[in-house]
């Protein structure tokens, strides 16, 4: 609390007691860079402070030069392993995530772009209070979205958040070109709306975003439908023009987290078994050699939307809902919705545009189409194992 107390004096001019009513000495969390307790403003506002560790700015720098020394002593010791992209991703993040109003300027960034998501909640930043070094943000309460037990006791569907995450971080990376790239379960919060009592996904932690190019948000598309609907010369030709050269087979897998037998199936159409993923985790040891030396040729855009595939996916394993078909589907519309816009920025006719929109059109409707036939299935197989139950079972006395 002292070190606390001191960065708020030297960056805000004034003492805790003079800005708050009341102060939490236990932080709500804390973490390497800062940490963040709950307050109250003399308005009567309830609101979140982070506070960074002050000695963390003169210690990155010390720190990524000791990294840059071992991962040179690694490159030594076994030359087959390249991670200086780590490095060189440190230099480029750390200063932004130490930049808090360049957080605040995140969330609010976001917040705008994903304002029609009637599910999503950003909490508000204060700017008259917020400083390089200091956040002060609206409090929100809620649970982690990876704990099902506070989902089942505050009746939250878990299928709802999965759907709802896969639509937002799809429109993100489809759409947008502007990632939210931290999705761990501590900044990802879940609770019911005080209003309305639907459910709502809160955001946290907006140090950490990735900016895509127009040129790689649209191979990333392409590669992506091209990988829903198993179109296995489009992967390769797009997988390869996002750097993975003759190891695409291992890119798709990396990107699906699914085996090359499942990707060459169809991964929207192959459940996910725990004997594929004992599959992919056998091999993964294996292949080590490979994989760094794919990280070290793809675009270093690709790097941290690795790192948000992965945080989402295990989102989904803990919530038991990964690589549903409607998953995939949300960002197949995305995808249609993406390369449209393009298409129709890049052309002067008005018949052009025209006939880009019913296509686009088409294709969104052709994916209603194939989900309502997906669900009807779903509802007959259900209808035919209950059938199914109620013969074989003795019907009770």
């Amino acid at each position: 609390m002292q070190e606390v107390r001191q960065v708020i004096r030297e960056d805000l001019g004034k003492e805790i007691h003079d800005l708050f009513v009341s102060f939490d000495d236990t932080p709500l969390g804390a973490a390497s860079l800062a940490q963040v307790h709950k307050a109250v403003l003399h308005d009567g506002r309830t609101v979140a402070v982070k506070v960074q560790h002050p000695k963390v700015q003169a210690q990155s720098s010390k720190d990524i030069l000791l990294m840059e020394v071992l991962v040179l002593a690694v490159k030594q010791l076994f030359p087959e392993f390249e991670f200086m992209w780590l490095v060189d991703e440190a230099k480029k993040n750390l200063p932004l995530e130490l930049d808090f109003l360049n957080e605040g300027r995140n969330a609010e960034k976001v917040a705008q772009m994903l304002k029609h998501f009637d599910f999503l909640k950003v909490p508000q930043i204060y700017w008259e209070l917020s400083t390089k070094r200091v956040l002060l943000m609206e409090f929100v309460d809620g649970g982690q979205v990876n704990d099902r037990d506070y989902m089942e006791k505050n009746k939250i569907d878990v299928n709802e958040i999965s759907r709802n995450l896969g639509k937002m971080y799809s429109e993100m990376i489809f759409i947008n070109g502007f990632v939210h790239c931290d999705p761990h379960p501590g900044n990802v919060l879940v609770r019911k709306r005080p209003d309305t009592g639907k459910a709502e996904v809160v955001l946290l932690d907006h140090g950490l975003y990735q900016v895509l190019t127009e040129e790689f948000r649209l191979d990333y598309c392409h590669l992506w439908q091209s990988l829903i609907w198993t179109d296995m010369k489009k992967i390769k030709k797009y997988s390869q023009r996002l750097g993975a050269g003759d190891l695409y087979p291992l890119f798709a897998c990396m990107l699906t987290a699914r085996s090359w037998n499942s990707v060459n199936r169809g991964i929207s159409h192959v459940p996910v078994t725990a004997s594929e993923d004992l599959e992919i985790r056998d091999n993964a040891a294996n292949y080590l050699p490979q994989i760094s030396q794919l990280l070290s040729h793809v675009p270093r855009q690709m790097l941290l939307i690795f790192k948000t595939n992965d945080l989402l996916r295990g989102i989904e394993a803990a919530l038991g809902t990964r690589a549903s078909a409607s998953s995939f589907l949300n960002m197949s519309r995305c995808c249609i919705r993406a390369l449209a816009q393009h298409k129709k920025k890049n052309t002067s006719s008005s018949f052009r545009r025209t006939q880009i929109s019913f296509s686009e059109a088409f294709s969104l409707w052709q994916i209603d189409l194939h989900e309502l036939i997906l669900r009807v299935k779903g509802l007959r197989l259900a209808r035919w194992v209950l059938a199914l139950l109620c013969r074989l079972l003795p019907a009770p006395h």
